[in-house]
């Protein structure tokens, strides 16, 4: 009897499995590894991508610190101030180009501060 052959499926799986790699995401420093799994366990990353590369919602990485433009046609800055505003009103300022609401979360104050060390620890090339 000849061994089977994986399916074009399962050989499929199987590349994406091992692409992935541990968690797959950069090394950071406890407080910004703590705001990804908030990131993670909070419903955030379907959106904002498991390590903040970003998908249906805007990327975390090279974001804090960049100046952001709008739907309405302004700018802002993507400081500590915008991005819990952002958070915990999903719906003050809208990104352009993003204009599927972001759900309100029901964190704490801790949490966001986690969050938002992990964007900040998300440098320009998407790692500290």
């Amino acid at each position: 009897m000849m061994p089977r052959r994986p399916t074009i499926l399962a050989a499929t799986a199987l590349l994406t499995l091992a692409g992935c790699g541990g968690d797959g995401g950069p090394d950071l420093p406890p407080e910004a590894a703590a705001g990804r799994d908030v990131v993670r366990s909070n419903g955030c990353a379907s959106c904002h991508g498991a390590n903040g590369q970003g998908g249906v919602g805007p990327s975390f990485e090279g974001l804090y610190g960049s100046e952001v433009e709008l739907e309405n046609g302004s700018t802002v800055v993507a400081d500590r101030e915008y991005l819990r505003e952002s958070i915990l009103d999903p719906k003050a300022k809208i990104v352009e180009g993003y204009s599927l609401p972001m759900p309100a979360a029901d964190l704490g104050e801790a949490e966001v501060d986690q969050i938002i060390t992990f964007i900040a620890a998300l440098g320009v090339d998407g790692a500290t």
